[in-house]
């Protein structure tokens, strides 16, 4: 038998192994969780998920270690570490799968993510060994090494209940949206066109119509100003909502009961929405000005804003001392609307 042959079969624990991960991997992103009616401690659960992600990635380091230097593992060393990672990674996926929808959606979507990245950096890992023609660390399998390594430390930061999981989504889209607003500030600080250095070449255009200064398509008029500022009024109020409802999910936000729990989700999947629609509005602003799509877009934006404190209004995180800011920002997304709404109207008259 050649050398080649042999190694083949030695290894082939380990292309099971492969194959299983990534079915567990797809069946975390894609499978329902193991509803109990029993009672359910999210303290135990995070203890118990906490030492399967430690064990996964004490798994991983014995994997790379063994196939980091010669001789190559015999095919009975490959078998048994293949065997103990194997029961690593069914022990993680069925300790993820514990956790109840009942516990937040929001909450259960993080640890999935979380659960899917250690067993895709996994699958990874072996892919590399696998491909591997000769015996040695390389810098591709150090690397895949510690991309389980920092999956599975991410586990430490993760939030560990639904409140902190909303508050964490809802602060990435207060983000999203303050970055959004930046980018049209300094667009609009521009002294030049927005987009006067892609044109800027040595060859003369301007008899095609398409180079130079002269061309509109590339620069805002003064009314295309005064419509992205007006706009830009509807987009800081996108900003100050999904703040104010932050605060409000961070400091009112209750998991006394599945309902309540459930109404933090609903808030989750309304704001979901805010920041895409803040860039499609911010889009179509840019020059060439499309009226009619900022038209749609400052409609859809304002719709989704409406939503989003309506919702928050009938929800538990509004308490007495919220109603008035709610109230506010429901007027300014109003306000702005008609502003906006009589800008195009005035332009296209």
């Amino acid at each position: 038998m050649s050398a080649d042959n042999s190694r083949s079969d030695a290894l082939l624990p380990l292309r099971n192994l492969s194959n299983s991960v990534k079915c567990s991997r797809d069946r975390v992103r894609d499978g329902e969780s193991n509803e109990s009616s029993g009672t359910f401690s999210l303290s135990n659960f995070w203890e118990i998920l906490s030492e399967a992600v430690k064990a996964t990635s004490q798994e991983a380091t014995k994997l790379s270690l063994i196939f980091s230097k010669p001789p190559s593992p015999s095919e009975e060393d490959c078998a048994k570490i293949a065997e103990s990672v194997q029961k690593s990674v069914l022990t993680l996926s069925t300790v993820y799968f514990w956790l109840p929808k009942s516990q937040g959606v929001t909450l259960r979507k993080v640890v999935r993510d979380a659960t899917a990245e250690v067993l895709d950096g996994l699958h990874q890992l072996l892919d590399v060994i696998l491909s591997s023609p000769v015996q040695s660390l390389s810098q591709e399998q150090l690397m895949s090494t510690g991309g389980v390594w920092a999956a599975c430390d991410q586990f430490n930061q993760l939030p560990k209940d639904n409140r902190s999981a909303v508050s964490g989504v809802l602060t990435s889209y207060v983000g999203l949206v303050k970055d959004a607003l930046e980018e049209m500030e300094q667009a609009l600080a521009e002294t030049q066109d927005p987009f006067g250095d892609v044109l800027d070449d040595d060859d003369d255009d301007d008899d095609e119509g398409i180079g130079g200064r002269g061309n509109q398509d590339t620069y805002w008029s003064e009314s295309d100003r005064q419509l992205v500022c007006q706009c830009q009024g509807l987009m800081k109020a996108s900003g100050a909502s999904l703040r104010k409802l932050s605060s409000a999910v961070r400091n009112n936000g209750d998991m006394d009961t599945e309902e309540n729990i459930a109404q933090l989700d609903d808030l989750a999947d309304a704001a979901k929405d805010v920041s895409p629609s803040v860039d499609d509005l911010a889009l179509s602003l840019y020059p060439p000005v499309d009226r009619a799509a900022v038209n749609n877009n400052v409609c859809k934006l304002a719709c989704v804003l409406k939503k989003v404190l309506e919702i928050t209004r009938s929800s538990h995180v509004c308490v007495e001392a919220d109603v008035s800011w709610v109230e506010f920002l429901n007027g300014a997304v109003e306000h702005n609307l008609e502003k906006v709404k009589s800008l195009l109207h005035d332009c296209g008259s």
